[in-house]
């Protein structure tokens, strides 16, 4: 009897959890709350708790969930160890949060919804000549196919950042995959385009994610700077958004900015000079 009551309350559970998940995508989807959706998942990422998902047993890997920083510690180069350390533990599963190997610094842009400064960076990036990665959820590639194609058409990399912008620990291992070759699908049908990169929603990841990511053919990138410049109702002061993000540069970074940041467009300009005049130049993926 009491097997028969654990099962129906675990059915119940996942009814409802289901249900939640279905309320979240068609309110990411609806339009007028896309911005409040995706700060609110990127203010979460900040203040979560640290619990921990229960590890699978018997020798599989671990779905513990992480949620990455690249953190205040420096060495000697300037290089977060937040981000060596992650290089050290999970580069065997295709992950870099820094490109030890390279001395250029690489621009990167996450697109959870449009806010009207996208095609003001592109202007930027095309006049400076610098290729950025674009790393896109279906949602606005959906929304906004004349800026993916645009992307594109200036050489710029698109990456995956999912479907729909769920944590990827918090799935199993093939709505993990479906998240990823699901905009992989569609990137190819609708755009022509196979792509090789991955950025996991909020930063957070687990072993299991990870050896998904590899497994689907995919790079996961996190990133070695970022700072608060996703939230559009308190926009960092350019004059210190610029100072900070001159001053993060460092031999194989990976930059991660927001596209819906007001600050970020109107800083890029003077922010790629400022580098280029410390002595560093601008990665062109291919």
């Amino acid at each position: 009897m009491k097997q028969k009551i654990c099962l129906l309350m675990t059915a119940a559970a996942m009814l409802a959890a289901g249900c939640a998940a279905a309320d979240n995508d068609t309110a990411d989807r609806s339009g007028n709350t896309a911005e409040s959706t995706y700060a609110a998942k990127k203010t979460a990422r900040t203040t979560m708790d640290s619990t921990a998902v229960e590890p699978v047993q018997g020798g599989a890997l671990s779905t513990e969930k992480h949620g990455y920083g690249q953190g205040v510690q420096l060495d000697d180069k300037n290089r977060p160890t937040g981000a060596l350390d992650f290089n050290a533990n999970y580069g065997k599963y295709g992950a870099e949060a820094l490109r030890e190997d390279k001395k250029n610094i690489l621009l990167t842009f996450d697109q959870g919804y449009e806010n009207g400064y996208t095609a003001q960076i592109l202007d930027t990036l095309k006049e400076k000549k610098v290729k950025a990665v674009f790393f896109l959820l279906q949602d606005y590639a959906e929304r906004n196919p004349e800026l993916v194609q645009r992307m594109i058409d200036e050489g710029h990399i698109v990456g995956n950042h999912s479907v729909s912008h769920y944590s990827m620990p918090d799935l199993s291992a093939e709505e993990c995959r479906q998240e990823i070759e699901g905009l992989q699908e569609y990137m190819k049908q609708n755009f022509g385009v196979t792509m090789k990169l991955f950025r996991p929603p909020m930063g957070e990841f687990s072993e299991q994610s990870l050896s998904v990511t590899k497994d689907c053919g995919l790079s996961t990138m996190l990133w070695s700077f970022a700072y608060a410049d996703w939230d559009v109702n308190a926009q960092p002061d350019p004059a210190q958004a610029k100072e900070k993000l001159i001053g993060a540069a460092h031999e194989g970074a990976v930059y991660l900015l927001h596209s819906v940041s007001q600050t970020n467009a109107e800083v890029l300009s003077e922010v790629i000079d400022g580098i280029r005049d410390e002595g560093f130049e601008f990665e062109k993926l291919k």
